[in-house]
């Protein structure tokens, strides 16, 4: 949805952004402050709303690292890092991000199609949310929970 089609939008969204309504580890946020426009400007100006980082302020940051201990250790078998990169699974940091949202008990919120059904091979993101108990939102999801027409 670009932003020149759909200012309304993004301008919503970036105040979203702003108010606090987003959290992401810091890998996740290395993958987002590579977007462009007013919406990656907004990113790289709210990094510090946005990231939460491990000792630091008033978040549990312990029961996050349990989580994400406990969930690499469940998932080892379709965790792309440790299977030789494998593509169609998720990564350390999809993992991550699902870990957060458990934590803080967050939806993700992801581009990844729910009907992709999780094999002993093979997981994606809506699959890890399902089996973790996490609410998982594809962007448009996420704009109809959350009031934001264009």
């Amino acid at each position: 949805m670009p932003e020149d089609i759909h200012p309304h939008l993004w301008s919503r969204i970036s105040n979203e952004i702003t108010n606090g309504t987003f959290a992401v580890t810091k890998e996740i946020y290395n993958e987002l402050v590579h977007l462009s426009g007013q919406i990656g400007t907004c990113i790289q100006t709210n990094e510090a709303s946005m990231v939460l980082e491990i000792g630091v302020g008033s978040w549990n940051w312990n029961h996050y690292l349990s989580i994400v201990s406990d969930l690499r250790s469940r998932y080892h078998s379709v965790i792309s890092e440790y299977n030789g990169n494998r593509k169609g699974t998720v990564g350390l940091n999809d993992v991550s991000i699902v870990a957060l949202a458990k934590a803080l008990g967050y939806p993700v919120i992801s581009m990844e199609s729910i009907s992709f059904q999780p094999s002993a091979a093979k997981i994606r993101i809506p699959g890890l949310c399902g089996l973790e108990g996490v609410v998982h939102h594809n962007f448009n999801a996420f704009l109809r929970n959350e009031g934001i027409t264009i």
